[in-house]
């Protein structure tokens, strides 16, 4: 009885040893790479202060083109995961950064609608496949029971992003402009494009494509998540789990999610993209400043988001951890718009709730799809999900932008989007009676 006991310790031991071991290699510089990601993603809607005024865009030229990212991102997603998954990780994300660093870098020289309408598309197309293949990758490492907490922690990588992009883009803009002839503007996408650049190169020599080759776990570690891994592919297929593409393609509740996916990112792009205008409306002029109070609500969704997947995790429970937070987004949405700019606390208190509802989604709706999907199932339909994600991404900046050109006013567009953020709520708790997660 005392030495089953001892064993039953020394097996938990490892396991904790394990997972900790693979957690702090992995998902700090995973971590580090989507901040970059997002910062060269959205460094355009602090760019556009200095940007649209300089080259006399409008509201819809600068919509469609903040839009026109998801559009070169939607048709390059599937067949990048599944080269991922064919040709491993590492070489494979690598090529990803350094040419979206190359792009974004290269928007210093754009002079026209039309060069801006280009960048944003090759820009998508650079990215594309970088963050579906990120969560491809996590579950090479991480059973589906561990998995919304790893994802979060990864995600949080937005909120940070969030937090340092609008102070770093207000104090590069202020601080470099005029610098050599270049505007503030163009000094950003410069110096925000360099860094995937380089961590694309560490990341061909850092990364591995998984377990099997990782040096730094010892033997018993790398069959300890090997029999997890298979132990998870095989709840799977108890519950009627696909893992051919094809098969994945044709049911409806992948379509199911993608729909989901999108009206959450149609909500929180559209919002993130004008989030810097709409408090330059509440008064706040200076660039600094500006950044500095664009800071609140990431700051909060860096903290809510991870508590939100741990609980998740920790209740083995996945829609209601994503239908909830749609509602408090999409209800911190109606509120901004009906506040508007003035009194500007509110305003962004309302902001904040939004941003963080939204970011609390993504970590464990990504625990959705993986709970029944696995190997090229798994590559494709995450890709095929984030692909149709990627077309809100489209619509969700345009609209405001057109919206706002007619009305002179978002709040209209505002409404809109929160109906979406209502709506994916109402989709993942109908549709999804039951979403078991296995231990």
């Amino acid at each position: 009885m005392q030495h089953a006991a001892q064993t039953e310790a020394s097996a938990d031991a490892l396991e904790t040893e394990t997972y900790q071991r693979i957690s702090w290699r992995i998902i700090p510089f995973l971590f580090i790479l989507y901040v970059i990601a997002f910062l060269d993603r959205v460094n355009v809607s602090y760019a556009k202060l200095q940007m649209s005024g300089d080259l006399h865009f409008s509201e819809s030229v600068y919509g469609l083109g903040a839009g026109l990212f998801f559009i070169g991102y939607f048709f390059l997603e599937i067949p990048s995961n599944l080269i991922l998954e064919r040709v491993g990780a590492r070489i494979w994300i690598a090529r990803i950064l350094v040419l979206w660093g190359l792009i974004s870098a290269a928007f210093m020289f754009v002079s026209t609608p039309t060069q801006f309408y280009v960048m944003r598309f090759l820009l998508g197309v650079g990215e594309a496949g970088f963050f579906p293949g990120i969560i491809l990758y996590l579950t090479y490492w991480f059973p589906g029971w561990r998995r919304a907490r790893m994802v979060a922690t990864f995600m949080t990588a937005i909120a940070v992003s969030g937090v340092i992009g609008g102070i770093l883009s207000g104090a590069i803009m202020k601080a470099f402009a005029g610098i050599y002839g270049l505007a503030g503007w163009q000094w950003l996408f410069l110096l925000e494009g360099a860094p995937a650049v380089i961590f694309g190169i560490i990341t061909f020599f850092y990364l591995d494509n998984g377990p099997a080759s990782a040096r730094w776990l010892s033997q018993a570690q790398k069959d300890l998540v090997a029999a997890q891994l298979a132990e998870d592919c095989r709840s799977k297929d108890a519950l009627g789990g696909h893992s051919g593409f094809l098969d994945s393609a044709r049911d409806y509740k992948v379509w199911v999610l993608a729909l989901v996916y999108f009206c959450n990112v149609i909500a929180f792009y559209g919002v993130s993209f004008f989030l810097p205008q709409l408090i330059k409306e509440m008064g706040v002029t200076d660039l600094a400043m500006n950044g500095l109070i664009s800071a609140i609500p990431w700051s909060v969704a860096a903290v809510a988001m991870v508590i939100n997947a741990r609980h998740s995790d920790r209740q083995l429970e996945r829609r209601w951890h994503v239908a909830i937070p749609g509602v408090l987004a999409g209800f911190g949405l109606a509120c901004a718009a009906y506040v508007g700019a003035s009194p500007a606390v509110l305003a962004i208190a309302a902001l904040t709730v939004t941003t963080a509802g939204s970011l609390c989604i993504s970590p464990v709706f990504w625990s959705l799809p993986t709970a029944f999907l696995s190997g090229s199932a798994a590559a494709g339909s995450i890709a095929l999900i984030n692909s149709f994600g990627a077309l809100g991404g489209f619509f969700g900046p345009y609209l405001i932008g057109v919206v706002k050109d007619l009305t002179g006013s978002p709040a209209n567009a505002l409404y809109v989007l929160a109906g979406f953020f209502f709506l994916c709520a109402v989709l993942v708790v109908t549709v999804f009676k039951a979403v078991p997660v296995q231990r």
